[in-house]
């Protein structure tokens, strides 16, 4: 079985239905997400559409492939966009939000109270959730205003995927939980008759929280749960109306994963999560897929044919060794076939002796490579020959070259089809979990993508969406 059997997911159709209003790519951190985002956004808007991305990636990667200098919590319009449409682009600015919410449904003075208290500077800042809750939040404001004909939702990088269907009820639940509530009943009670008894204990309470927490910080909280006393039901209720709308037909989730074993699980998690929650998945974005256009050729057969080839490289690069050694070795020679001395010395034992027997060694040693440079110099057996040859480095062949060279190369092949092999074992594995789920396969590219031409190129990919070569 293979991801083929439910059937290619068909992106243009998806970014041309005027009914898709948003798109949610979501997946675990470091599959692409960010970069699916954009290239969905560029595509849809070179197709005729007003689209904004709504970015949360912190590594402002999308605004340097849209030629932005910077994104911040207002859409920016991108140049260079060809077609009809309009693109914008946009980066989650987690606190900025925040502050606007405040803003938003608070009188001037209380507003100021809150944006000042050090307690909500912190949970505005980084509180565990916060970053999720206000990406639904700002989908929320974004989908009101009704200003764009499509909403690209690129998700937080989250260690998990599931966070970003989970946080923003877990900070709700915080906001209006049983916790601040504890904290309010003080401020709410302490003005009623009748209630001393009870304000004793709640003092008590308090103060044992503030040897816990420390006195400053439960004043900070203290503080800014009873300036937003009257806002902690409006988070609740804005989080659920946004999760409303991801539940309705005009909203498509793509689950983006790399065809790797932890990724695909995580995507396998989030699609069950999708169905439990009754939210449309749209189908899996399956990114970096690689292949090869020499798929014929298996891994072991590469393999077999590279030590083939190293092999016989071996024996003739030693043939070669002997040969030089022995070339050496006869011009160190006289015709005696005895080590050349200095002038002087050789004429106190008299003049040479020629030996035809030595002449002719010379001969065979010197024509072997011309006539036979596949064969060893077997008649030239001198004594040393073969320290001497294990000691000479000698520049290999052209013929020599080639062969490393191609033996290298069908290594790399090996080892580009084992990849092949294991990433189809993993895709296998979740069409099996999930065989409804449609899927766009997007070749992995050479380098990174950084412009808008790399986005379009993206783009294409994911339009195609089929298996690339070698890798069904």
């Amino acid at each position: 079985m293979t991801l083929d059997a439910a059937g290619t997911l068909a992106i243009d159709p998806l970014l041309d239905d005027a009914g898709t209003r948003i798109i949610v790519c979501c997946g675990s951190g470091g599959v692409g997400k960010t970069t699916t985002a954009a290239a969905l956004g560029v595509r849809a808007a070179e197709r005729g559409r007003k689209v904004v991305v709504l970015t949360i990636d912190p590594a402002r990667r999308l605004a340097q492939s849209m030629g932005i200098d910077s994104l911040d919590n207002t859409p920016r319009r991108v140049k260079d966009v060809e077609g009809e449409g309009e693109l914008h682009a946009m980066m989650l600015d987690m606190k900025r939000t925040f502050d606007e919410i405040v803003e938003a449904h608070a009188d001037p003075e209380r507003a100021k109270a809150i944006l000042t208290n050090p307690f909500y500077q912190s949970l505005s800042a980084g509180f565990a959730g916060t970053q999720e809750y206000m990406a639904m939040e700002k989908l929320g404001q974004l989908r009101a205003r009704d200003e764009w004909d499509l909403i690209v939702v690129d998700t937080p990088p989250s260690r998990s995927a599931l966070d970003f269907l989970d946080a923003p009820k877990r900070l709700g639940s915080f906001l209006d939980g049983k916790f601040i509530k504890l904290l309010m009943a003080p401020a709410k009670m302490g003005g009623r008759a009748g209630m001393k008894f009870l304000n004793v204990g709640m003092s008590m309470m308090t103060g044992t929280l503030g040897k816990l927490l420390g006195g400053p910080f439960l004043h900070d909280v203290q503080t800014f749960v009873a300036a937003m006393d009257t806002m902690f039901g409006g988070f609740r209720t804005r989080a659920d109306a946004t999760y409303r709308l991801l539940q309705a037909p005009g909203t498509a989730f793509l689950v983006v994963a790399a065809p790797e074993r932890d990724a695909l699980r995580e995507a396998a998690y989030f699609v069950e999560r999708l169905a439990a929650d009754d939210m449309p998945l749209a189908g899996l974005v399956l990114n970096r897929v690689h292949g090869s256009a020499a798929a014929r050729l298996s891994a072991e057969r590469a393999l077999a044919a590279a030590e083939s080839l190293e092999e016989d490289g071996a024996v003739e690069s030693a043939e070669n060794s002997v040969e030089i050694s022995a070339e050496k070795r006869a011009e160190n020679l006289d015709e005696r076939g005895i080590v050349d001395q200095e002038g002087g010395k050789a004429g106190g034992r008299g003049s040479s002796v020629s030996s035809p027997e030595a002449a002719q060694s010379v001969k065979t040693v010197k024509s072997v490579k011309s006539v036979q440079p596949n064969k060893t110099a077997e008649p030239v057996e001198t004594s040393g020959l073969s320290e001497a040859a294990e000691s000479v480095n000698h520049a290999p062949s052209a013929d020599d070259s080639v062969e490393r060279l191609t033996a290298g190369l069908l290594r790399l092949h090996a080892e580009r089809m084992q990849v092949l092999a294991r990433e189809q074992r993993t895709r296998d594995r979740f069409a099996a979990l999930h065989p409804e789920v449609k899927v766009a396969e997007v070749t992995a590219l050479p380098g990174d993508v950084h412009d808008l031409a790399g986005l379009r190129t993206i783009g294409d990919r994911l339009a195609a969406g089929g298996s690339p070569a070698g890798a069904a």
